[in-house]
């Protein structure tokens, strides 16, 4: 096999994080662990995928330094599925066919998948990541300006796959003490937009500029698939770069004319940032959609409203208007953040313009 090497493709953000899927791949599944469990032989060795380039994948083996340039086996391809069959971050098993080349010859299941709906489809997935453990979704304290609904958008589909979120907050170098209008009281911007996120979140302020809070955020990314994501401009890549110093990303700025980020990844990849722990740099976006969140489940994705669900006179309380809502007394009792609760209130209600 020869030939130049395939040019990776763009993709934008993800659009939903979901569970994945059944039939076929349950099947699959069992018929691995058949195998695994010394009923019949493995075939290939263990590998990660790290990078796709349509239908050619860097497959980092689990037991070997290396990484193959891989294709599908025929048997693979044939498979119909509404789904990518093979996607970044599947754990998968690769035959070895020399000159550095592979041929993955099975997929192991999937623990949850970040994806989206592929252009001009209702039900088949773009897989961007394929088993995430957690995700980091990074914002600037300015340069751009810190867009909270989006973030709350971003954690409701992270909720909704039960998928731990860490936030991060970057550029800290650039943070201003700023008076409030009617007190006088100076509050960072840090914390007037970030800081009541912390009695729900593990929330980590940075600067890639100065170090600040790099280490912390080291260790919480130790041993684990991360998954990064949030609107362009606000400093993945420099961020990146600052924590993995080998890494070498290329760097982008913020639009002057619209004060949003300029794509700098073209798309998603795994890197190695030690034993175990990888990172995937997913491109940068400039606006994010809620698909397949349902209205009466949303109050289960904010979870400072769990503790006070049953405690509602009427069941299916939606939180608005409602009288005996233990939601709305927490909120009053400032037991909930009232950003927080405007945030879910226009969700539920419909009203995406303002959520």
């Amino acid at each position: 096999m020869s030939g130049r090497r395939p040019t990776g493709q763009g993709r934008d953000q993800p659009d939903g994080i979901r569970s994945p899927p059944r039939g076929k791949e349950a099947r699959h599944a069992a018929k691995l662990a058949t195998q695994a469990a010394g009923n019949a032989p493995v075939d290939g060795q263990p590998g990660l995928v790290v990078r796709a380039y349509g239908l050619w994948y860097d497959v980092q083996l689990r037991d070997d330094p290396r990484v193959l340039l891989a294709t599908m086996a025929g048997t693979l391809k044939r498979e119909r599925r509404k789904t990518d069959v093979v996607a970044v971050g599947d754990h998968v098993r690769v035959l070895d066919v020399g000159d550095g080349e592979g041929r993955i010859v099975a997929v192991e299941p999937r623990t949850r998948v970040l994806a989206r709906l592929a252009r001009q489809t209702r039900d088949v997935e773009q897989v961007i990541l394929a088993n995430p453990d957690q995700v980091l979704f990074l914002f600037a304290v300015r340069e751009p300006a810190p867009h909270r609904r989006m973030l709350d958008r971003f954690l409701i589909l992270a909720e909704q796959a039960e998928v731990p979120s860490l936030i991060g907050v970057n550029k800290l170098d650039l943070d201003l003490a700023v008076p409030d209008p009617v007190t006088g009281t100076e509050t960072r911007i840090s914390e007037t937009v970030f800081g009541d996120y912390r009695a729900v979140y593990p929330v980590h302020f940075l600067s890639a500029a100065t170090g600040q809070g790099l280490a912390e955020l080291r260790a919480a990314l130790q041993g684990k698939v991360t998954a990064v994501a949030g609107p362009s401009g606000v400093g993945k890549s420099s961020l990146l770069n600052a924590l993995h110093p080998d890494g070498h990303r290329a760097v982008g700025g913020v639009s002057g004319a619209t004060g949003k980020g300029r794509h700098t990844t073209i798309g998603t990849q795994l890197e190695r940032f030690g034993p175990g722990t990888y990172v995937a740099d997913t491109p940068g976006i400039r606006s994010l959609a809620m698909t397949n969140v349902d209205p009466e489940a949303l109050d289960g994705y904010f979870p400072e409203f769990r503790p006070f669900l049953d405690g509602c006179f009427y069941a299916d309380c939606t939180h608005l208007h409602e009288p005996g809502c233990a939601v709305r007394e927490a909120l009053a009792a400032g037991r909930i953040a009232p950003a927080r609760y405007e945030s879910y209130a226009a969700l539920r209600r419909g009203d995406t313009e303002n959520a």
